[in-house]
């Protein structure tokens, strides 16, 4: 059972702490508990109510007339805007899923928005900031680590099943390694890549999560790839990236080595001489089309 308060529902919906007490008191949409200090404290099913009152009032619903609807009536409003436009009420739809762990609306969340926009578009301009979100919560302990690897988990499922939709690339003469370093753990970026290389018609081999070095260095020798792609989340700083880059180069220093993740954006600065940062999508595309290497 959650227990929320006044700004962690406004963090979360986006509906301001003072807009939240004017809901309470002329509506009574809410009926939070309080502590001995008169605190606030909101629970699962308030904070669940919240978010679909925030889906209809962001949609034109005027909250004087949301307050006399049941719940069931709301739940149809929403699924009937759900239907007409997904880019207007996703955010809300995937935390309410995050909130509840349902599988199965959040995953229809995703394959409509993969739908209706393609991958790349959904990746990039909605789970990416909505991972970026969550990552907040999960740092101040608003959701906590199983709701976040719930979310994470099914995320990874549909970008793999949209990888396995694509064709098999035959020509091997350009081939990229994808891979992450040993202990890290953080796939999704890297995944992504991976479809978005492969979906050019360009051949990849993925190497996954925490791979030792000297795995990767003997798969260099085996399969001369033109590019190593990776994404460094938690694993290293900014002296150990360039540590770790160090290593690579030692036996292959003119292999070009692109990097996403966290850890790469915020000392992109100062290791531009190192690896070439993916911190757009046109890295990528410029990686892609690439003759010379």
């Amino acid at each position: 059972m959650g227990e929320y308060k006044i700004r962690d529902l406004e963090q979360l919906t986006g509906v301001k702490a003072h807009t939240i007490r004017i809901w309470e008191k002329r509506y009574n949409l809410l009926d939070p508990s309080r502590t001995d200090s008169d605190i606030r404290l909101y629970s699962d099913e308030e904070l669940k109510l919240l978010l679909k009152v925030s889906i209809l009032n962001k949609n034109g619903f005027k909250i004087s007339r949301i307050s006399e609807m049941t719940i069931q009536e709301i739940d149809i409003r929403i699924s009937s805007l759900h239907n007409q436009n997904i880019d207007s009420v996703y955010y809300e739809t995937m935390l309410l899923a995050l909130v509840e762990m349902e599988e199965e609306v959040f995953s229809k969340a995703i394959v409509d928005l993969i739908t209706n926009f393609g991958l790349e578009n959904t990746f990039i301009n909605h789970l990416i900031p909505f991972l970026n979100k969550i990552g907040v919560m999960w740092i101040v302990g608003t959701i906590n680590p199983a709701q976040e690897h719930f979310i994470t988990h099914i995320i990874r499922q549909k970008i793999i099943a949209e990888i396995d939709k694509l064709e098999f690339v035959s020509d091997k003469s350009v081939t990229y390694i994808l891979y992450l370093p040993e202990n890290e753990w953080h796939e999704l970026g890297l995944l992504f890549y991976n479809y978005v290389i492969r979906k050019s018609g360009k051949h990849t081999i993925y190497l996954g999560q925490s791979l030792p070095i000297d795995s990767l260095l003997s798969c260099i020798s085996k399969y001369n790839p033109v590019a190593l792609v990776t994404s460094i989340v938690s694993s290293l700083d900014e002296t150990g990236i360039i540590k770790y880059i160090d290593q690579i180069r030692t036996s292959y220093p003119e292999l070009p080595i692109f990097a996403g993740g966290y850890q790469v954006d915020l000392v992109k600065e100062s290791i531009g001489d190192y690896i070439q940062p993916i911190d757009k999508l046109e890295v990528l595309y410029n990686l892609i089309n690439q003759t010379e290497f």
